[in-house]
C-alpha cells in the first residue's frame, strides 16, 4: 500500500502504477458515487462541502484526498462534476467498460439486471445465467437468460471480469467455483454464504443487514 501522494508522478502529474491505500480508494469510490448521481441530475459543479454533506467525510479530508492527484477545483467555484468523474475513474482504474456475468435470474437477479447502478459506473451486464431450465431462454433486463453449461465459454468470449452471484445461499458456493474455474477474478456476492475461493480471487459480499449494523453503530456512538 502507498501513501496518498504516491500514485502521482510529481514531474508530470500522471498516475503511476502504485496502489492506493484502502482508505483512500474507499473514499474516492464514495465521492464517485455522489458525483455520478450529480452528473445524472445535470449538476455542473459541486463543492467539497456538498460532497461532505452526502458522504459524511470531512470537507478538509476530501480536499486533501483530491489534491493528492492534482488541482481539480477552483476556490469559490468548486469542482467540475464531469471532469472529476473522469479523473476519479482514471485514478481508480475503472475508466472504460468492464463486463459482468450475472448468475441468477430470480427476483433479485431481475432487479439487478433492470437497474442502472452498474452501468452508471462503466460496468455492463453482458450475460445472465440460471440453472432453472424454465428460466433459460427468457428475457431479463434486455438479456436472454443462458444455461449454466455455457458459462465457461461466455466468460472467455465476452471478456467477463466480474461475476455477480444472486442466488440462494445453498447454491452460491457451487456457482462461485464455476466462476473461478472460468477465470473470473472478482466475485460480487449477494447471498449470505461464506464463499471459499483461491487467494487470487476477490469476493465482496453485499449484506444490507451488515450495512445497517455499521450505520447503527455510528448512530449510537
Amino acid at each position: 500500500m502507498t501513501s496518498l501522494g504516491s500514485p502521482v508522478d510529481s514531474t508530470n502529474g500522471e498516475l503511476t502504477a502504485e496502489r492506493l491505500s484502502l482508505g483512500v480508494a474507499a473514499r474516492l469510490a464514495r465521492y464517485l458515487q455522489v458525483l455520478t448521481q450529480a452528473k445524472k441530475e445535470g449538476k455542473e459543479t459541486i463543492s467539497s462541502q456538498e460532497l461532505s454533506d452526502y458522504t459524511h467525510v470531512n470537507s478538509t479530508q476530501i480536499r486533501r484526498d483530491l489534491s493528492g492527484f492534482g488541482k481539480f477545483g477552483k476556490r469559490g467555484v468548486g469542482y467540475n462534476v464531469d471532469s472529476l468523474v473522469s479523473q476519479i475513474r482514471k485514478i481508480l482504474r475503472t475508466a472504460g467498460q468492464h463486463n459482468i456475468a450475472l448468475l441468477g435470474a430470480g427476483r433479485l437477479g431481475t432487479a439487478i439486471a433492470s437497474s442502472e447502478i452498474f452501468a452508471d459506473h462503466g460496468f455492463q451486464i453482458v450475460a445472465i445465467f440460471d440453472a432453472d431450465p424454465s428460466k433459460v431462454g427468457s428475457t431479463v433486463g434486455g438479456q436472454t437468460v443462458r444455461s449454466m453449461e455455457n458459462l465457461d465459454q461466455v466468460v472467455g468470449e465476452e471478456e467477463v471480469v466480474v461475476g455477480v452471484i444472486a442466488v440462494p445461499n445453498v447454491a452460491a458456493q457451487e456457482l462461485a467455483d464455476q466462476l473461478v474455474a472460468a477465470g473470473v477474478k472478482i466475485i460480487f456476492n449477494y447471498s449470505e454464504a461464506l464463499l471459499q475461493v483461491p487467494p487470487e480471487v476477490t469476493v465482496h459480499t453485499s449484506s444490507p443487514a451488515v450495512d445497517l449494523l455499521y450505520a447503527l453503530y455510528f448512530y449510537l456512538t
